[in-house]
C-alpha cells in the first residue's frame, strides 16, 4: 500500500495518464459489468442474457460518463456492482415467485425494474442534497460486511447452477447431486476462468485478473468446439450470451423506458420502495467506502454530498438508457489510480472506451460462455465474503459482532437481501445502545478534598475543607446521556447520593440530553435538597449553540428555576468555589469572622518570628486598599512587592489574545501573591484584579534589602518561607494535574 500511495503522490496528472488508467479500468469493470447484467435479466429466460449484457454495458457507459463530471472525485470509477446486482436479481426472483402477490412474467417485470432503478437514483440524489452523506458512513462495519457478505452468498447460490449448466428450474442442491444435469463443457469453461483469474496476479501485474480469466475462459470454450462443432452456433446456444443488438436509437431506448413507467398497476408499483431504498442505501454505502480507500491512496478528501448527487445523477442516466445501476468500485478505481489516471478526466474516457467496446465488439461480446462470467462473478462472490468475521468468534466482545453480521446473513439468505435491510438497520440501532452503554457516561469523580478551586484559602479553611470534603462530589460526565445510560449513571450514584450534600456535574463532554435524564437529574436533585445539598451543572457544551439548546431545554422542564432549582455555573472552578464556600458558612467560619483584617504576625509567613525580627519587617511595608474590579498590578507593569491579603480576595488573570485572559487563581485572606516579582524583580507576567474589596500588605524588595544588611538572619528566614509555600503551592498544582489526567 505504502509504494501505492507513493507512486500516485509523486505522479503529476497528465492526459496521457488519464487515457491509460481509463483503458485499464475498462478492461476491469466491463466483463463484471456485463456479468452483473446477466445475472439479473438470465432469470427472466436464457433469451434474456443478451439484454442483459446489453444492460450492464450501458449502464457501465453512463456511469463513466456522467458520474465524474459531477462527483469530482480523481481517479473514482463508477459502473454495475454486486449489491445493484444482487438486489436486482432477488427483486427478480421474488416477482416471479410470486411471493408478494400474483407472478409476474418479463413483461410485467421489466417495468417494475425500471422504478426501482429511478427511485433509487432520486433517493442518492436526495440523500446528497440534504447532506446525508456523512450519516451513512457511519453505518456499523458489522451491519455493512452482513451486507456484502450476504450478496457474496447470493451471486455465488445464484452463479453455481450457471457454472455447471443446469437446466431451468433444477434446484441447485438437487443438481448438485445429479451429475447427469451437468453440462461438463460449462464447468471446464469456468473451472479454466476462476484458475486463471486467481493466478494471473503471480504471474503478471499489467492485465487485470478478470481479463485474463475472460480470455481464458474463451480460449477454452473454442478449444472445445474442435471437438464439439454444435459449440459454433450462436443463435439458441445456452452456453453463451448471445446476440445483444440495442433495440433502436438513444432517443428511442430514452421514450421506451420512459413509456415503460407507465404500464405498472400502483397496487404492484407498491413492491418498488423498499428495493429501492435498500438499493439506494447499498450503493451509497459501497461508493463512499471506495472514496474512503481512494482518499488514503491518494491522499485527498472526498465530498460526500456532492459524490451521491454525482452518483444519482449517473444511475439516473443509466435508467434512462436502460442500463444497470451501479457504484464507485473499488477495483476499477485501483487500477485506474495505479495506471495513471489522477482526474475525473479518467473515468469520463473509461466510460467512453466502454462505448467504444460495445461499438466495435459488441458482435463478438455475443460469443462470450456464461460459465466464464459464472466463474468471474464467483470470484467476486468469495472476495465479498468477509471471512475475517470467524476470528470475531476467538473474543468474547468480537462475539456480539460475529452475531450482528451471523444475523444479517441469515436473514437475506432465507427471507431476502431486503428484509436483511431492516434487521441491519435496527441492529445498527442496538450496537449504538450497546457500545453507549460500554463506554461509560462518567469519566471521573471526586471528592472535593480532592479536587479544589482556585481559591487559596487561609490554612484553617483548607484544613476545614479537607476534613469535610467528603460531603461534595465532582463528577465528570461524557458521551450520550438517554434512556440507555442513565440507569447505569443513577446506579453508580446511588450511594453517593445518600451521603453526600453537593453534587457538581461538568458537563463538558456530554453531547446530548434526553427526557429520561432530565427526569433523572430531577430526582437526584430532590433526593440532594433533603440534605440541604444542591445538584449543579458547569462546563455546558462548548458550542454556544448547543450551550443554548441544553438549558433552554433544562429551563423548559423547570429544572433550572431561580431559588429551588438545580444551580449552572459557567466554569468548573466556580461550582468548585461556591461548594467550597457552603461549607466554610456552615462550619462556623462565617463570612463576618473571615473578613476581620490579618495583622502581620497572623500570616504563615511571619509566625514564629520574635517581636523584633515582626518589627523590623514592619519598616518595610505598607498598607494597602483596592476596591473591586481594580488592578493591583497589570501585566507588563514593573514593581518588586510581594503581597499579603488581610482581608477579601484577588483574582490572578494570565492576558491572552483578543482581550481574553485565563483565571490561574483567586488569592484570599491569608494568602500572599507578586513572590516571583519580589524573587527577581522582572516585570509582571500576570494581572492582580480585586474580585472584592480588598486590604493589603506590600512587602517592598528594596526596602527589605536595606533591612537584611543589618540583620542578614531575617532575610535569610523570609525567603526561605518565601521559597516553602512556593513549593507548596507548586506541590498543589501537580496533585492537580495528575487528577485531571487521569485515564
Amino acid at each position: 500500500m505504502s509504494v501505492q500511495t507513493s507512486s500516485a503522490e509523486n505522479e503529476a496528472p497528465s492526459l496521457a495518464g488519464d487515457c491509460w488508467g481509463g483503458l485499464a479500468s475498462m478492461l476491469v469493470a466491463l466483463p463484471s459489468s456485463v456479468a452483473f447484467g446477466i445475472l439479473v435479466y438470465s432469470s427472466l429466460g436464457v433469451e434474456y442474457s443478451g439484454r442483459g449484457a446489453m444492460a450492464g454495458l450501458l449502464g457501465a457507459a453512463a456511469l463513466g460518463l456522467i458520474t465524474p463530471f459531477i462527483g469530482r472525485n480523481p481517479g473514482l470509477i463508477s459502473a454495475p456492482c454486486a449489491p445493484a446486482a444482487a438486489v436486482l436479481a432477488a427483486l427478480v426472483s421474488e416477482l416471479l415467485a410470486g411471493k408478494e402477490g400474483a407472478p409476474l412474467d418479463a413483461s410485467g417485470i421489466l417495468p417494475i425494474l425500471a422504478w426501482t432503478t429511478l427511485l433509487s437514483s432520486l433517493l442518492q440524489i436526495l440523500y446528497g442534497a440534504l447532506g446525508g452523506g456523512k450519516l451513512i458512513k457511519f453505518i456499523p462495519y458489522q451491519v455493512v460486511s452482513g451486507y456484502l457478505s450476504s450478496v457474496g452468498l447470493i451471486i455465488a447460490l445464484g452463479q453455481l447452477p450457471k457454472l455447471f449448466g443446469f437446466p431451468k428450474g433444477t434446484p441447485l442442491f438437487s443438481g448438485l447431486f445429479t451429475p447427469s444435469l451437468w453440462k461438463w463443457e460449462s464447468l471446464a469453461v469456468g473451472v479454466v476462468t476462476i484458475a486463471l483469474t486467481l493466478l494471473a496476479p503471480r504471474v503478471t501485474k499489467r492485465i487485470p485478473p478478470a481479463i485474463c480469466g475472460l480470455f481464458g475462459g474463451v480460449a477454452a470454450y473454442f478449444a472445445l468446439s474442435f471437438f464439439l462443432p454444435s459449440l459454433l452456433r450462436l443463435e439458441g446456444n445456452p452456453l453463451v450470451i448471445g446476440a445483444i443488438q440495442a433495440n433502436g436509437s438513444v432517443l428511442e431506448q430514452v421514450n421506451a423506458q420512459l413509456s415503460s413507467l407507465f404500464h405498472v398497476e400502483w397496487t404492484t408499483l407498491k413492491l418498488v420502495f423498499v428495493p429501492a431504498l435498500t438499493l439506494s442505501i447499498l450503493l451509497s454505502i459501497d461508493t463512499l467506502k471506495t472514496c474512503v480507500g481512494l482518499d488514503a491512496l491518494t491522499q485527498s478528501r472526498h465530498q460526500p454530498n456532492r459524490e451521491l448527487i454525482g452518483q444519482g445523477i449517473g444511475n439516473l442516466a443509466s435508467f434512462f438508457v436502460g442500463g444497470m445501476p451501479g457504484a464507485g468500485m473499488m477495483g476499477p478505481t485501483l487500477v485506474n489510480v495505479t495506471s495513471g489516471g489522477r482526474t475525473p478526466r479518467a473515468g469520463v474516457l473509461e466510460g467512453g472506451f466502454v462505448l467504444l467496446a460495445l461499438l466495435l465488439l459488441g458482435k463478438w461480446i455475443a460469443w462470450v460462455p456464461i460459465g466464464a462470467l459464472a466463474g468471474i462473478l464467483l470470484v467476486i462472490a468469495w472476495r465479498m465474503f468477509d471471512r475475517n468475521v470467524f476470528k470475531l468468534l476467538l473474543h468474547p466482545l468480537g462475539r456480539i459482532d460475529f452475531a450482528v453480521i451471523a444475523s444479517v446473513v441469515v436473514v437475506a439468505l432465507s427471507v431476502d437481501l431486503i428484509a436483511a435491510s431492516g434487521v441491519g438497520i435496527a441492529l445498527a440501532m442496538l450496537l449504538f445502545i450497546r457500545d453507549q452503554i460500554h463506554t461509560g457516561v462518567i469519566f471521573h469523580k471526586y471528592e472535593l478534598g480532592q479536587l479544589s478551586s482556585k481559591t487559596r484559602r487561609a490554612q484553617v479553611e483548607r484544613e476545614w475543607l479537607l476534613k469535610k470534603g467528603g460531603d461534595g462530589l465532582i463528577c465528570l460526565l461524557q458521551g450520550n446521556l438517554f434512556f440507555g445510560t442513565t440507569d447505569q449513571l443513577y446506579s453508580q450514584l446511588d450511594k453517593d447520593i445518600q451521603n453526600k450534600r453537593f453534587l457538581l456535574m461538568d458537563l463538558r463532554r456530554v453531547r446530548s440530553i434526553d427526557y429520561t435524564a432530565a427526569h433523572l437529574f430531577e430526582q437526584i436533585h430532590t433526593r440532594l435538597q433533603q440534605r440541604n445539598g444542591n445538584l449543579m451543572f458547569c462546563g455546558m457544551p462548548s458550542g454556544a449553540f448547543v450551550q443554548v439548546q441544553f438549558e433552554r431545554y433544562l429551563e423548559e422542564l423547570g429544572l433550572l428555576e431561580k431559588g429551588n432549582g438545580i444551580l449552572v455555573w459557567d466554569t468548573l472552578d466556580e461550582g468548585l468555589e461556591w461548594m467550597e464556600e457552603q461549607m466554610l458558612l456552615s462550619s462556623g467560619l462565617s463570612r463576618s469572622s473571615r473578613q476581620t483584617l490579618l495583622a502581620l504576625p497572623e500570616f504563615n509567613l511571619f509566625r514564629e518570628f520574635d517581636e523584633p525580627t515582626l518589627v523590623a519587617i514592619g519598616s518595610c511595608v505598607s498598607e494597602l486598599f483596592v476596591e473591586a474590579g481594580q488592578k493591583v498590578f497589570s501585566c507588563g507593569d514593573s514593581g518588586d512587592e510581594v503581597f499579603f491579603v488581610r482581608g477579601g480576595s484577588v483574582r490572578i488573570l494570565m492576558p491572552l489574545s483578543a482581550g481574553k485572559h485565563h483565571h490561574l487563581t483567586t488569592v484570599s485572606k491569608g494568602g500572599i501573591f507578586g513572590q516571583m516579582g519580589f524573587l527577581d524583580r522582572e516585570l509582571r507576567t500576570v494581572d492582580a484584579e480585586a474580585k472584592e474589596p480588598v486590604h493589603l500588605y506590600a512587602l517592598s524588595r528594596q526596602k527589605f534589602n536595606e533591612r537584611s544588611r543589618s540583620n542578614a538572619a531575617v532575610g535569610a528566614q523570609v525567603f526561605a518561607r518565601l521559597a516553602l509555600a512556593t513549593a507548596h503551592r507548586l506541590r498543589s498544582v501537580d496533585e492537580e494535574l495528575r487528577l485531571l489526567q487521569e485515564r
